[in-house]
């Protein structure tokens, strides 16, 4: 089945749909002031994943020193195994291969396997381990990093 998707630079008019999706989807969520201040950070890259229009989901990281750091992906449940978290690595890996960073790093729940699967999938893997980091409920994070090779 072919959905109509669209990554697109998160905008203020995605804050309140993204904020609910902060609190499905992790024990910790991030409030919609926390969405709403990546607006104006310079090193912040958040990208809104669109279907039809509607919020589907999103991802954000911080690009500093050429070293790129993943904070959130999310996905809502009606819109899961329908390959948007795919786009939205892709939007990131497309968007370190334009700033041209050495790597991109994210810290996934031990026992998230899908997620973790899907990131093995595009070449990410495990280089260390954060004990406890996780809360409700208390869960190792593991970090996983896919580092790239530039000429010069």
């Amino acid at each position: 089945m072919m959905i109509n998707l669209i990554i697109s630079k998160m905008e203020r008019e995605h804050l309140d749909s993204l904020a609910e999706l902060e609190k499905i989807c992790f024990s910790q969520p991030w409030s919609y002031k926390s969405l709403e201040d990546e607006l104006e950070n310079k090193t912040a890259h958040f990208f809104t994943a669109l279907v039809d229009g509607e919020v589907a989901g999103y991802i954000g990281m911080y690009i500093v020193c050429d070293n790129c750091f993943v904070t959130n992906i999310a996905v809502f449940p009606k819109f899961r195994r329908q390959g948007i978290a795919k786009a939205l690595i892709k939007m990131a890996l497309l968007t370190n291969d334009a700033m041209e960073t050495d790597f991109i790093s994210l810290e996934v729940r031990g026992s998230n396997e899908p997620a973790i699967a899907l990131y093995k999938s595009f070449g990410f893997e495990q280089n260390g381990l954060r004990k406890n980091y996780y809360k409700n409920p208390t869960e190792d994070a593991l970090i996983m990093t896919k580092f790239f090779k530039r000429n010069g």
